[in-house]
């Protein structure tokens, strides 16, 4: 029986966690706290993986850091799972959350899965669909160590929605996904277990840092 674990890792926190505009979602930098978090992670494990993974995004690649130095015969590889970017970069970046607000409360309360907000952004839906092919591709390896997967809060998020709310279409994942107010889903450097086996997923709680 095939039998896979992948832990997805969410990246430490990011100047742009604390607060601060930001004018390129990929350069988003880690905060010194977020470095202090991502070697606590590196310390932290108690198995060698057989693949590291990361986004393309600076502050997974930040995060990731330590542990490949820690594990340095491990290869690694980068993957199209960064960050769902649901607001149209040109017209969004550098502003405060207070700006975007009541654009979020909008876009979030129609729950159109197939909106996309305009160039350089997503849609929901093609979010799951990055997601499905991230979990496909972890599903078809042929490996008994785990895989460390360095990504980002809404698409760990939407990973853990496909697996536990199977029976949701993407609307209805869309309505329970959004927490207005309320801490983020994934905090950072939080990780969350997923296994494969017997042709399914599974998804463990949540660890934390």
């Amino acid at each position: 029986m095939t039998h896979m674990r992948a832990i997805f890792i969410r990246h430490g926190q990011s100047t742009g966690n604390a607060g601060v505009p930001c004018h390129d979602l990929g350069a988003i930098e880690l905060t010194e706290l977020g470095q202090e978090q991502a070697r606590e992670v590196a310390a932290s494990w108690i198995e060698a993986p057989a693949l590291i993974v990361t986004s393309p995004y600076t502050r997974t690649q930040q995060t990731a850091a330590p542990t490949i130095a820690r594990f340095p015969g491990v290869p690694v590889e980068v993957w199209p799972i960064e960050e769902f970017t649901y607001l149209q970069p040109a017209r969004w970046n550098g502003t405060r959350s207070a700006e975007r607000m009541p654009h979020l409360e909008r876009y979030w309360s129609a729950a159109d899965p197939d909106y996309c907000d305009g160039e350089g952004a997503e849609s929901f839906a093609t979010l799951l669909r990055r997601c499905e092919a991230a979990l496909a591709r972890l599903a078809a390896m042929p490996v008994a160590s785990p895989v460390y997967v360095f990504g980002h809060g809404q698409f760990i998020q939407a990973a853990r929605a496909i697996v536990a709310d199977a029976h949701m279409d993407d609307r209805a994942k869309m309505r329970a996904f959004w927490r207005k107010g309320e801490p983020p889903a994934i905090a950072n450097a939080q990780r969350v277990g997923f296994h494969w086996e017997g042709g399914r997923w599974s998804c463990a709680p949540a660890l934390a840092a």
